[in-house]
């Protein structure tokens, strides 16, 4: 049986660009599909008392300095040649976050999530200003006006909010973040974990539950 694989995230991580693009190469070797879920970020570390890295490990010698390099291995392993640095990072992703649960919920998700990722971390601007967000959804064929005024209706900020409570209560504390099943698994350097786990799932047996 082929296990329920969720992928909470926000568009304002660049590791969650990261695995956005390698998520599909997982979907084609496993047979799975993961189900996006729109979560806000800043939210989830409201709720958990975390920090960005950049707040979180500030002075702390040589540690964002390896995280990069990190960050610089995986997606020379993955071929992910596309990236450029956000130079408005960090954005305030609530509109955009806002904008990923209104797609979801009137059509046309997957390819507004294409959309705001490329205009995040492949064509990057400054994706909290109103004026910018709308014209790089017109750019991208989608209705820039439509999707601004869709996210200041009640229905699409209570669902971005029950989705991130919900997923806090399971366990999240950052982004992003997967489940397979029950199975929680934290950051784009877990992906091949979140593989496997699908895999045994599939399998029968008991993945890396103990």
């Amino acid at each position: 049986m082929t296990p329920k694989v969720e992928y909470h995230f926000d568009f304002g991580s660049p590791n969650a660009y990261c695995a956005h693009k390698v998520i599909p190469q997982i979907e084609r070797r496993t047979g799975a599909t993961f189900v996006y879920v729109p979560v806000l970020l800043g939210g989830v570390f409201k709720l958990t008392n975390n920090q960005a890295p950049m707040v979180q490990f500030k002075g702390i010698k040589n540690k964002l300095e390896y995280q990069r390099l990190e960050t610089v291995r995986f997606m020379k392993k993955h071929g992910l040649t596309q990236f450029k640095r956000n130079p408005h990072f960090p954005v305030n992703t609530v509109q955009i976050m806002r904008g990923a649960v209104a797609a979801q919920m009137d059509g046309g998700f997957a390819h507004y999530v294409d959309a705001v990722f490329h205009h995040m971390w492949e064509e990057p601007k400054k994706m909290d200003d109103p004026e910018v967000i709308r014209a790089a959804l017109d750019q991208s064929g989608l209705d820039g006006a439509r999707t601004m005024a869709r996210i200041q209706d009640q229905d699409v900020k209570d669902e971005l909010l029950k989705n991130t409570e919900a997923s806090v209560a399971r366990g999240t504390f950052g982004l992003p973040t997967f489940f397979v099943g029950e199975e929680i698994f934290f950051g784009k350097d877990r992906l091949r974990d979140v593989e496997e786990e699908i895999e045994a799932v599939k399998a029968g047996g008991d993945g890396g539950r103990v």
